[in-house]
């Protein structure tokens, strides 16, 4: 199936590694033309966009952290004069941790508020201002399930990412009179390099636990998740916005 992709401009954020490095090759392989964001993973980013450019179409990688304003003008800026207008934004970045909340202290809470609430925030509205002068556009917000349904051992992680319902619908919402739609994806545990520090460790007993929660018996991988992604950013899905879309083996059924 053609997605219609091709030749779209495509900015996912945290894509120096792990999930948002498969969605941002997800992007390519259908021809979309590619920045890939990061922060601390200039490496995976730069290899990342390099692979990418293998498939034919243009990719970079840029830098910037998404609580700077300035920063995050630049991470724009420097998207659309190398790409092209964006598209697409996808808001995988996000700051985790698995700590019991009354063993937490407001220190531990303020990296993951300032990445995934406040540097969302940032880059989804310095992005959708361009778009909604373009009247087009599509965003798709990544959360975690943790944020739909509540988890133990995850509370503030939760907190943040329940915002990302909010932010989802009322951009739908406000943005929609501008031709611009906005849909989130909700996750259980996915497989990838990082999935011992958002689970707090997977220790054979511990994994095993976990499985047991899901219907399919087993955690996501990151293909399982792609396809998703981009069939919400397709102009396919282009009379489907403001919602929240759960991909997580039966973890939590709404």
């Amino acid at each position: 199936m053609d997605l219609q992709l091709a030749g779209t401009t495509v900015l996912v954020t945290g894509a120096g590694q792990g999930l948002g490095r498969a969605l941002g090759l997800g992007f390519a392989r259908e021809g979309a033309n590619v920045a890939f964001h990061y922060n601390s993973s200039a490496d995976g980013a730069e290899k990342a966009a390099a692979e990418a450019a293998e498939l034919g179409v243009t990719a970079i990688a840029v830098g910037g952290d998404l609580r700077d304003a300035n920063a995050v003008a630049g991470i724009v800026e420097r998207t659309e004069t190398g790409l092209g207008p964006i598209g697409v934004l996808v808001n995988n970045a996000a700051a985790t941790k698995a700590q019991r909340f009354l063993d937490s202290t407001p220190e531990d809470w303020a990296p993951q508020i300032d990445v995934t609430v406040t540097g969302t925030l940032q880059i989804t509205h310095a992005v959708a201002k361009r778009m909604a002068q373009r009247k087009a556009g599509s965003i798709v917000n990544m959360m975690g399930d943790s944020g739909r349904v509540g988890e133990s051992g995850l509370l503030v992680t939760a907190t943040a990412r329940s915002t990302t319902i909010g932010l989802t619908r009322s951009l739908a919402k406000e943005l929609a009179r501008f031709g611009v739609r906005a849909n989130a994806v909700s996750l259980a545990l996915v497989r990838t390099d990082n999935l011992d520090e958002h689970s707090g460790g997977a220790e054979d007993e511990r994994m095993t636990k976990i499985l047991s929660q899901y219907p399919l018996r087993r955690l996501g991988h990151p293909d399982d998740i792609v396809p998703m992604v981009l069939l919400l950013a397709s102009p396919l899905s282009s009379w489907t916005t403001g919602q929240v879309v759960s991909v997580n083996g039966g973890y939590a059924m709404p």
